[in-house]
């Protein structure tokens, strides 16, 4: 079985469900509310939103998925076969993203330190597309949606790498401390005071700006309330898709005034300079 973005997004506009999952929140109440995004999406993907059978679900869930991550490494979830997808949750439609100790990723690669060996060995691949997906969460209602690829929305691994190097290099400039580098965080200095009882652990703390700072310019329909959903990417990636989904989605424009593709042109990650092609979607509940 085989799902994609174009799927999900069908999926989700001709779906009348617009909660997440509502959960016991307790004292983690935001982790929560990101779990129950995380389920949002997994639904979409795999087609069983409206499903309320936990068996079913698990099933279509084997099927569509190859991997399924935890809290503490990226991805959130992969596709057979296809895309790699991180999920964040926020609560203003403008904040941050916080990545924490993973920078932006224009692409998955199977030999990064910050993957897990599940993630690194569930299927054979090298590199995967990644999606950011976005949602604006408002107690349990889904407010805003973005679907949009690394490679639209952040520069190669290159420009990031090279700042944790030079930071473990600069650290090591320090006389007399004891460094490692050998770690998935920036670094850590071993045995700091005399008594070589303390170490310091140096993470990084990544953010981005958020799809909508970033487009602002993009979305055209009228600002108003209710559910909307926005996607972009590269227009060589539209063109990768099966042509069953991409009528779908066409046909689907003519039948919904709330949805509409379009080419665009964006900024480049790694040169604004230079303007690369791209698609991208919106849409505009009518509730």
């Amino acid at each position: 079985m085989v799902s994609t973005l174009l799927i999900a997004i069908q999926n989700i506009i001709t779906s009348t469900q617009r909660q997440t999952q509502k959960q016991a929140l307790g004292k983690n109440r935001a982790n929560h509310m990101g779990t129950a995004l995380e389920t949002y999406i997994k639904d979409a993907f795999a087609g069983t939103l409206q499903a309320e059978d936990v068996n079913t679900k698990t099933e279509r869930y084997t099927a569509i998925f190859s991997y399924l991550g935890n809290a503490n490494n990226p991805p959130d979830m992969m596709l057979h076969g296809g895309d790699a997808i991180e999920v964040k949750k926020i609560e203003s439609k403008n904040s941050a993203l916080a990545l924490n100790s993973s920078y932006p990723k224009s692409k998955l690669y199977a030999d990064s330190p910050m993957i897990s060996k599940a993630c690194r060995t569930c299927e054979t691949w090298d590199v995967k597309d990644i999606i950011y997906t976005v949602g604006t969460v408002e107690g349990a209602d889904l407010k805003t949606l973005w679907f949009v690829y690394g490679n639209c929305y952040t520069a190669d691994k290159e420009i990031y790498e090279k700042i944790k190097t030079a930071i473990s290099v600069g650290i090591q400039t320090i006389p007399d401390i004891d460094f490692d580098a050998k770690t998935k965080e920036l670094g850590k200095v071993h045995k700091v005071d005399p008594l070589g009882i303390t170490d310091l652990r140096i993470r990084g703390m990544w953010h981005i700006a958020h799809p909508n700072k970033v487009y602002e310019t993009l979305p055209s329909h009228p600002k108003k309330e209710g559910f909307k959903l926005f996607c972009l990417m590269q227009k060589e990636k539209w063109d990768s898709f099966d042509e069953a989904s991409k009528q779908a989605l066409k046909i689907l424009e003519t039948q919904d005034k709330g949805f509409s593709i379009r080419v665009v042109k964006i900024k480049n990650p790694n040169n604004p300079a230079q303007l690369l092609e791209a698609v991208f979607m919106e849409y505009y509940s009518h509730e």
